[in-house]
């Protein structure tokens, strides 16, 4: 019996941390593609890169900290955050400013990923 495909989806963050739903949104479909197994790779564009960045306090905001929600991804085989190396340096970061488990792309990586994988979706 052949093996099936297993469909390979790229999470595009482009939106700060807390200023609507689609951040949130975005790390709960990873968590739900992980669950059910589906190759997910995160990547963290412009303003994105802001959800990474540790010790956020949402609490004045009424919102949940995404800090738990990004320690829990390796229980759900999420192993690597990629991360926009322009976008970082534009914002005056570093790779070190970010969790353990960002790794850098550059522009060329960045195009290999959206080629790479049969679904995009942008939050």
């Amino acid at each position: 019996m052949a093996e099936s495909h297993k469909t390979r989806t790229l999470l595009v963050f482009r939106h700060p941390p807390y200023s609507s739903s689609l951040s949130r949104s975005g790390l709960d479909t990873a968590l739900a593609a992980g669950a059910f197994e589906q190759p997910v790779t995160l990547l963290f564009l412009s303003d994105g890169i802001l959800q990474l960045l540790p010790q956020q306090d949402s609490t004045s905001l009424g919102k949940r900290n995404h800090g738990k929600v990004l320690a829990s991804l390796p229980l759900y085989d999420i192993e690597t955050l990629w991360v926009d190396a322009a976008a970082l340096s534009d914002c005056g970061y570093a790779i070190n400013d970010l969790p353990e488990a960002a790794r850098l792309a550059d522009q060329a990586l960045i195009r290999d990923m959206l080629a790479q994988h049969d679904h995009i979706l942008a939050f």
